[in-house]
């Protein structure tokens, strides 16, 4: 056939990611077989998923692999695999130009760390990649399963922004990567040294990786022989040999898993340099018979917090060892998304597809199992090794209160797992449990206090917290975004209600009581006369029982939404209504007194407007017009 070559340029964010890679990556050199092993495995998974509908595809070769190899006077190093392989097409969109929000976040996530982390490789889809950390020039040869000899593509580049495409005649599928390596790179021409490398990364790999017995098999080649023509010479080789465990490893009885086996599997599967903080390895036998080998991670991986509600990372869904979904949504809600692992189901129709699974009686059943197990690790986890446990909840305990509202039937188990600060606690630390609390609660106290501001200071410094303090009532402190928005499907725990501090009534005794009305009675013409000063900015003034201290806070209605929430919703873009505040003051307090005893109207309204305004401040709300504010202040302090 006539061979058609072209030339193209990678498309930008390709061009930065290679840029990154191969100049940052330096210390993790060896990640890019385990990158490439782990793309010729996807290929394999592929190729045996769309075999069930069209059997064709194996073409008398069912026997999937992965064949290593290497040239140490070509310098080479081949992989090559009989998966699914690619069209021209897909090579263009695989390779050539892949700008994906993944890869766009993989460059932000790159940018803000200012160093490429090896943890990123792989995560965003941008593994290939790697064999620029090694390779001055790279070969690509791949024809899809099912195409004709004469489709297949030989993909060339040397990573400095550029492509060569061609025609090629391929007599099998699959796709066979070259890496010419670069000087200084010799350590990678070593058998034993690659052998240690699928060891340590791909050991449970479900397919074979193989290797040449014989070491020098390759040797004596050209050195300036082609991809292609390394591709002739790995089919030459006499005789290969597996070289990995090739099985999966969630089928194995689990007193025959070291711990190593375990981390190594989960470091394969995650694209981790990280231990996991914690497994759990299932099998479920009866009606419905399925495995389950579930990971906590011990750091969230990047795309959780960028853009993870979409771009979901799930569970490997497997049936009958038959690779099914690599991000099977449906098999964990999504506030678990950031839980790695592997489903492999014995009773589901092998043609499954993601309609199907929505509906799915049976996957439901797996879910719900799923479900059980990740909250039974975490709260072994939480009972056992408590140190892992508080790294834990700082990497995944926001994610986790998304559970809160998302999965009602859950909803008391999670609350039970969450730690918070609070007024008894020691500084910033969250470490307190609504059981620690409830078990501190003196007689008489019914409720569980909370407030929730922008950042911790603001929380422990809030004006409303006085009363509490002063009658030694503890006061959960919750400064989390997420918080305000869980509280509101968490109205209770244990039977005892969660109320904020500084909204409704505060309960008082009896003799309080009295006080308080015998105070808003002596204070009627000063709130009288506050109101007629603030006007429309308010809906109330009213005499506060929560202030000691300060001379005035913000009180919100029972179902009023934080000043601060409003604040971000609407930056966000969100529709909020608008509510007037209801301001508290503290009658005893100098600056309000001054209010009381100001004959001047203007000084008077400036000294009401600083009640208000100082609330909220202290509230997190944002001031209508910080010119006048300012200017306020200043008038005040020169008089």
């Amino acid at each position: 056939m006539t061979a058609t070559a072209e030339t193209r340029k990678f498309e930008a964010e390709v061009a930065q990611v290679l840029h990154l890679v191969t100049h940052s990556l330096y210390s993790h050199k060896e990640i890019f077989l385990r990158e490439l092993v782990s793309n010729a495995s996807d290929a394999c998974d592929k190729l045996r998923f769309e075999s069930i509908a069209d059997p064709g595809l194996l073409a008398g070769d069912g026997e999937l692999h992965i064949d290593v190899s290497w040239d140490p006077s070509a310098r080479t190093i081949t992989l090559r695999d009989n998966g699914i392989g690619m069209s021209r097409d897909e090579v263009v969109a695989n390779i050539g130009s892949i700008a994906s929000s993944g890869t766009r976040r993989f460059l932000e996530a790159m940018g803000s760390e200012q160093k490429a982390d090896a943890r990123l490789i792989g995560q965003f889809g941008v593994g290939f990649y790697s064999a620029f950390v090694v390779a001055d020039r790279v070969t690509v040869l791949t024809r899809r399963a099912g195409a004709a000899p004469d489709t297949g593509v030989k993909w060339t580049s040397d990573g400095r922004g550029e492509y060569t495409l061609e025609d090629a005649d391929l007599p099998e599928r699959g796709t066979t990567v070259v890496l010419h390596l670069k000087d200084g790179e010799d350590e990678f021409l070593d058998g034993w040294k690659l052998r240690s490398l699928v060891h340590k990364y791909s050991d449970h790999v479900a397919f074979p990786i193989r290797m040449p017995k014989d070491a020098a098999a390759d040797a004596g080649e050209d050195a300036d022989s082609e991809g292609d023509e390394a591709v002739a010479r790995a089919d030459a080789t006499p005789e290969w040999e597996a070289v990995n465990d090739a099985s999966a490893l969630w089928t194995r009885p689990k007193a025959e898993i070291s711990d190593e086996e375990y981390q190594n599997f989960y470091k394969s599967l995650g694209h981790d340099f990280n231990d996991a903080a914690a497994w759990t390895h299932n099998r479920v036998e009866g009606s419905q018979s399925f495995t389950t080998l579930l990971y906590l991670p011990a750091q969230p991986p990047f795309d959780l917090m960028m853009g993870g509600r979409d771009e979901r990372k799930g569970l490997k869904l497997y049936i009958k060892r038959v690779f099914i979904m690599d991000a099977a949504a449906e098999l964990l809600p999504n506030y678990l998304r950031f839980v790695r692992g592997v489903v492999d189901a014995d009773d589901l129709p092998l043609n499954v597809s993601r309609e199907i699974l929505q509906h799915n009686r049976q996957l439901e059943r797996i879910k719900g199992a799923c479900v059980k197990r990740v909250l039974d690790l975490i709260e072994k986890l939480s009972r056992d090794e408590p140190e892992k446990f508080a790294t834990f909840l700082k990497a995944f305990g926001n994610t986790l209160k998304e559970g809160i509202v998302e999965d009602a039937g859950n909803r008391e188990r999670i609350a039970k797992l969450l730690r918070f600060a609070s007024t008894k606690g020691e500084g910033e630390a969250r470490s307190v449990s609504l059981d620690d609390y409830v078990g501190r609660m003196p007689e008489g106290q019914d409720a569980i206090w909370y407030v929730t501001a922008d950042g911790h200071r603001a929380a422990a410094g809030s004006p409303q917290l006085e009363a509490f303090r002063a009658r030694d009532i503890e006061v959960l402190l919750m400064s989390d975004r997420i918080d305000e928005w869980m509280l509101g499907h968490l109205r209770e725990y244990a039977g005892k209600p969660l109320k904020h501090v500084a909204k409704g009534e505060l309960p008082l005794d009896e003799a309080d009581r009295a006080k308080q009305e015998e105070a808003t009675a002596a204070a009627a013409p000063l709130l009288e006369r506050i109101k007629g000063l603030l006007g429309e900015r308010i809906a109330e003034v009213r005499v506060s029982a929560r202030l000691t201290d300060s001379p005035s806070c913000l009180a919100l209605s029972e179902w009023e939404m934080a000043p601060h929430l409003a604040h971000l919703l609407r930056e966000a873009g969100q529709d909020v209504p608008e509510q007037k505040p209801t301001l508290e003051i503290n009658p005893s307090h100098p600056l309000v007194r001054k209010v009381q005893g100001e004959a001047d109207d203007a000084r008077a309204a400036d000294y009401a407007n600083l009640l208000l305004e100082q609330a909220e401040l202290a509230a997190g709300a944002p001031l209508p017009d910080p010119a006048a504010f300012v200017q306020r202040v200043n008038r005040l302090l020169m008089n």
